[in-house]
């Protein structure tokens, strides 16, 4: 992958433009979190319902606690215990952190750690309803044209992540995808992996 050309992707997500990059699942439509009228765009671009949840998507598990610190304890357990990796976990957010990215659960957020090199904050580069893209080229062309910059790293998965809530007493399973669900639960039930003795 070329560095200059993520050095590029990392400038304009944080200027709130969005940009498209490959993550460890399908490419993904990034832009920065941290203020609402980027994601809105997003959304726009999309074709996406507003009131549907966008996963906050970060370079490494510090950030996301970092970002909404309430989640210490068994939330923070059970996300070391599968990220990073091709999950999205729904975890509380007991101050409402992210509105604009909760859908209309603001007292939970979805969160993503992807296994790749750099940050991005993502939803998948499609169409709302279409096909994951695979490939750079699977990418519509209005998402592509309407991006700053088009990170291309090949052939990936082409699977979405597979989807977690959290929030109950038991795990709820939302959507399954490139890692089997039976195999996150697995890990979650490990004792060790929730830091029971």
């Amino acid at each position: 992958m070329d560095a200059r050309l993520v050095d590029e992707a990392v400038e304009a997500i944080r200027a709130g433009e969005p940009v498209v990059v490959p993550t460890d699942t399908v490419y993904g439509l990034c832009t920065t979190p941290y203020r609402r009228e980027p994601i809105e765009r997003l959304y726009r671009l999309k074709g996406r319902d507003e009131q549907q949840p966008t996963a906050l998507v970060v370079s490494d598990l510090d950030k996301i606690f970092e970002c909404v610190p309430e989640l210490r304890g068994r939330p923070e357990a059970l996300a070391r215990a599968l990220l990073p990796g091709p999950l999205t976990l729904v975890l509380p957010n007991p101050a409402h952190r992210f509105r604009w990215l909760t859908g209309t659960r603001p007292d939970t957020i979805g969160v993503r750690v992807p296994v790749l090199e750099g940050a991005t904050r993502s939803m998948s580069a499609n169409l709302s309803g279409g096909a994951d893209p695979r490939r750079l080229d699977d990418v519509p062309e209005e998402i592509r044209s309407a991006c700053a910059v088009l990170v291309d790293g090949g052939e990936l998965p082409g699977t979405p992540s597979t989807v977690i809530d959290l929030t109950g007493p038991e795990p709820n399973v939302l959507r399954e995808g490139l890692v089997p669900a039976k195999e996150a639960l697995a890990r979650l039930a490990e004792p060790r992996s929730i830091g029971q003795a």
